[in-house]
């Protein structure tokens, strides 16, 4: 019987030395395979991203549920994501039902030692596909890094290869952190919608968002604001001329009326194609489609003031500067001063 000699062991320096060299030689095959021809077509992104922006409780939920279920009727593919930590955006498409968020379901499935799949955190109405990312509980955690932790979840889901005619964003605009102005910060949308009523604090807002686009374009962005919804509309002007303003169209005003503030508080949607409200969701979906993004031009606080009547805001209060005194009272009494004075030479 023909004896076999022992295979000698390798040395760690050794298998140091063969790993490089196979590591060299996989580029040297990969450098060897010439690269795809620069292509001469004019570049097309089918699908439209637009982030909508306004103030806690302004009514962003709303319109975009309303928007979302009239552009799935009118044959659009349109996904709508929930980017407000309270996860209320699709709460009207579903009739009051809440959608298991994507941040706390990645959490539950990583305890398990699972992988999140589509199925767990997208559902669909009637055309509309929606999701929550979802947010840390108050006092928690920063709602900002979630938002940013949710979307490159979205990225291994592969968000970027999905094939939507629309995919509509619902951004909290009165948070003023870098997770809240990704899709502006890093070209993640064409075009922003701004949320607005007749009230100084959603017009500071919108203004906000508008600053923040002319800040990322100045650094060679290309995100522009296609427009305004005025929601709640009660006619007494200060949003329409707020638009005008600062240089964007108001794609839809949606009136202040007691139709819509009951079906909306009986998660009832009301942009439906044979319903009373129809033309207005039908009009709104028509210009969100093809409103430009335009660079608008911001408002100073002084100028925001300026859109309301002389009587009705602050405008003639003085600054009055404060002194010591003020500050500490009949006990106040100066003291030297412990400044060091050099003579000049």
């Amino acid at each position: 019987m023909q004896d076999i000699a022992p295979r000698k062991a390798t040395s760690p320096t050794e298998h140091r030395v063969d790993a490089q060299i196979q590591l060299r030689d996989r580029l040297r095959e990969e450098a060897a395979i010439d690269p795809d021809p620069v292509s001469t077509t004019e570049p097309v992104k089918d699908t439209q991203v637009i982030a909508i922006y306004g103030k806690g409780g302004i009514g962003k939920s709303f319109t975009l549920s309303n928007l979302s279920y009239m552009m799935a009727q009118q044959g659009k593919k349109v996904l709508l994501i929930g980017c407000d930590p309270k996860s209320d955006t699709t709460s009207l498409l579903f009739g009051g039902k809440s959608c298991p968020t994507i941040i706390e379901t990645s959490s539950k499935k990583k305890a398990s030692g699972e992988e999140v799949e589509i199925g767990d955190v997208c559902f669909k109405r009637d055309g509309v596909f929606a999701m929550e990312l979802g947010g840390p509980e108050v006092g928690r955690g920063c709602g900002g890094r979630g938002i940013i932790h949710g979307f490159e979840l979205l990225e291994k889901l592969g968000f970027h290869s999905w094939d939507f005619d629309y995919v509509l964003l619902d951004f909290l605009g009165d948070v003023v952190c870098g997770g809240f102005g990704l899709p502006i910060a890093r070209d993640m949308c064409q075009k922003v919608i701004v949320v607005g009523s007749n009230d100084l604090q959603s017009l500071y807002v919108a203004n906000n968002v508008c600053s923040a686009v002319q800040y990322f374009r100045k650094l060679g962005g290309n995100v522009g604001v296609a427009g305004m919804v005025i929601n709640k509309d009660d006619g007494t002007g200060e949003a329409h001329k707020f638009a005008e303003s600062v240089g964007i169209p108001v794609l839809s005003a949606i009136p202040a009326d007691d139709d819509i503030r009951r079906k909306s508080a009986n998660y009832e949607i009301v942009g439906r194609p044979d319903g009373r409200w129809a033309p207005l969701f039908e009009e709104l979906a028509e210009g969100v489609a093809e409103a430009p993004p335009l660079l608008p031009t911001p408002l100073e606080q002084e100028g925001l003031l300026g859109l309301f009547d002389g009587d009705d805001d602050g405008s003639g209060a003085d600054l009055i500067p404060a002194t010591a005194a003020d500050m500490c009272g009949e006990e106040f009494k100066p003291k030297p001063s412990l400044e060091v004075v050099y003579d000049e030479a």
